[in-house]
């Protein structure tokens, strides 16, 4: 990072993001919390110089995504009930805290991919960068997780 108020401006514009990704792999508030701090904490650290906003809104994702993997290796890992999480949400209707359950609860596999392409607007090629698998692989895992969450959300009604 260059200067102090490039990084001011960068954990302003980046902070929401960071949190997200780190909250759909890890389904806790806190450890996103912890995630996103590390990540912000690397990015000051940081000497590289980014092309563009984009080529740091990608590199701040996927050191998200390493972050949290690192994580999932930690013997004291644990995990919170996500539908405590989300009650303290402010969702607009209960059909969006019903979809947002539903999505939390597929396999991060599905979960990732889903919430890069919907909620982030990634395509699947960029997407396919971030976590290090092919764009077929990603647009497999689109597929099956819509399909997944189709079922879900057709057994509930």
């Amino acid at each position: 990072m260059q200067t102090n108020e490039a990084f001011i401006r960068a954990v302003r514009d980046h902070k929401d993001t960071v949190f997200r990704v780190a909250f759909s792999y890890m389904k806790d508030p806190d450890d996103a919390e912890d995630i996103t701090q590390n990540v912000f904490l690397k990015l000051f650290q940081c000497k590289t110089a980014f092309e563009s906003l984009e080529h740091l809104r990608s590199w701040l994702i996927r050191v998200t995504i390493n972050e949290c993997k690192s994580v999932f290796r930690m013997p004291w890992r644990r995990r919170e009930n996500i539908e405590d999480y989300a009650q303290q949400l402010a969702m607009p209707s209960p059909e969006h805290t019903e979809l947002f359950l539903s999505v939390m609860g597929l396999p991060e596999k599905y979960r990732v991919v889903i919430y890069l392409f919907y909620y982030e607007g990634y395509s699947t090629e960029e997407i396919a960068g971030l976590i290090d698998r092919p764009p077929a692989t990603v647009r497999t895992r689109l597929a099956r997780g819509r399909k997944r969450l189709k079922t879900i959300l057709t057994e509930e009604i």
